[in-house]
């Protein structure tokens, strides 16, 4: 059963209803993967440019030890795609029977076409494929489980897709060259991931509830190199830039009170729940909300140490630092939440099998589109 319930944005405020809310039954996470590069970079490997202090004071806050980097030619559809061919190996699941294909990022390969018909080919999927792009960041990977879940179940597909990430760390380096933020150089990683969805008799419920408020559209923007300005001022920069106050104070009152109404929807508590899987903003902001909500940092899981903030990858990163390595035949319950550029934010409670989050993947492989510029 898929029951979504959205009545507008005047019939919501008439009739005291402040969500979407999707519930769908007999669709599960069948395999979830996550793949970087090969190239770790400590933050202090960047005292020389930056300094010792400023490091140490940068790691404390926010929590990042060190991310992985693209390498030159790599893009997030190859760390997606590497991650999706070790669950189709691991799972000996022919591309035949994917039907859906969903990918999530704000670092496509191309203006167009869209990233999710090239990865369509490179997978070897069928053409009897709906495959397309979501333009989402922090919250991408729990608005695309909602979509990619929604699709399957009102579809006659047995398989989808679900693959999300991003290279935000390869965009703020590149651009480094110009006017930019070296701290937002130093916080974001680069990845990508995939998750497989598959349809089951009697999976559990998975329960979502999803939100926006474009109002808050410039806190966390890319304002010039688009159809609206598409050349930026002298001395700025195309990249994205964000206003740091908005976002915690958006992380910080508007997430944790969609947390709490996930479990009071779900008539679920903290003790219902494995582990609260938040994006990873940073470690402050995860602390905080961990503390809002009721959950221990025991149970919130921890990836921005290690892998940075890697955006919509970031969630199913978390699980497959925590799961992938364990062998064990254990179902887990998730509550997750992306949160983040739109403004966007959605949870998602979902099962899982321990045995079906792979290790992680490492990969220095890049697509050669046949293009060529020298």
């Amino acid at each position: 059963m898929i029951n979504q319930i959205n009545f507008g944005a005047n019939s919501c405020a008439e009739m005291g209803i402040s969500m979407v809310l999707t519930k769908i039954e007999e669709v599960k996470i069948s395999a979830m993967a996550a793949a970087v590069s090969n190239t770790w970079t400590a933050l202090t490997d960047m005292e020389t440019q930056e300094g010792p202090e400023v490091i140490a004071k940068f790691s404390k806050k926010t929590g990042v030890k060190g991310r992985y980097d693209a390498n030159l030619n790599q893009t997030t559809a190859d760390f997606c795609f590497a991650a999706a061919k070790a669950i189709l190996k691991e799972k000996k699941i022919s591309p035949d029977e994917i039907g859906i294909l969903v990918f999530v990022t704000q670092s496509a390969d191309y203006s167009i076409p869209a990233t999710a018909c090239i990865l369509q080919e490179r997978l070897g999927i069928p053409k009897d494929c709906i495959a397309f792009d979501v333009n989402l960041g922090c919250s991408g990977f729990s608005y695309g489980l909602n979509i990619a879940a929604s699709m399957l179940k009102t579809s006659n597909a047995d398989k989808a897709l679900l693959l999300c990430g991003d290279t935000s760390a390869k965009e703020k380096n590149w651009k480094k060259k110009v006017k930019t933020s070296h701290s937002a150089s130093m916080l974001f990683g680069d990845s990508g991931t995939a998750t497989l969805l598959a349809k089951e008799k009697g999976a559990p419920l998975m329960h979502m509830i999803s939100k926006t408020d474009g109002a808050g559209f410039r806190a966390i923007i890319a304002p010039y190199g688009h159809w609206r300005n598409p050349e930026p001022p002298v001395g700025e920069s195309i990249g994205s830039r964000m206003d740091d106050i908005a976002v915690f104070n958006f992380a910080t009152s508007e997430v944790p009170e969609l947390v709490k109404k996930q479990m009071e929807e779900a008539n679920t508590t903290v003790d219902n729940y494995d582990c609260l899987v938040l994006h990873q903003a940073n470690l402050f902001i995860l602390k905080q909300i961990a503390k809002r909500t009721g959950f221990s940092m025991d149970k919130t899981l921890v990836s921005i140490d290690e892998f940075g903030n890697t955006s919509s990858a970031s969630i199913p990163i978390s699980l497959v630092k925590e799961y992938g390595d364990v062998n064990e035949n254990k179902d887990i319950r998730a509550l997750m939440c992306g949160f983040g550029v739109g403004l966007s934010w959605s949870t998602v409670d979902a099962y899982m099998n321990v045995n079906d989050i792979l290790p992680l993947v490492h990969t220095d492989e890049s697509f050669d589109d046949g293009y060529d510029f020298d």
